[in-house]
């Protein structure tokens, strides 16, 4: 999930969440939403914040034998 990635990696790095916001260059409260899986964030502010790990969000081909419902 995301929102565990973006904690463990943040965690990894000894970075507090004000500081992660401070170098990615968005704001306290979009890393706590982020960090909390919150539903609706704007994907180029999730990779503000992924870019300081080197990563980014991206299309991901989806097995055909899995159907909309399973996909979470």
């Amino acid at each position: 999930m995301l929102s565990e990635f973006v904690k463990l990696k943040r965690k990894t790095l000894g970075l507090t969440q004000e500081r992660l916001s401070e170098i990615s260059g968005v704001g306290i409260r979009f890393i706590r939403d982020l960090e909390q899986n919150k539903a609706t964030l704007r994907l180029d502010k999730i990779n503000q914040v992924l870019s300081v790990f080197g990563c980014c969000v991206g299309v991901v081909q989806i097995p055909k034998e899995m159907d909309a419902n399973q996909i979470k």
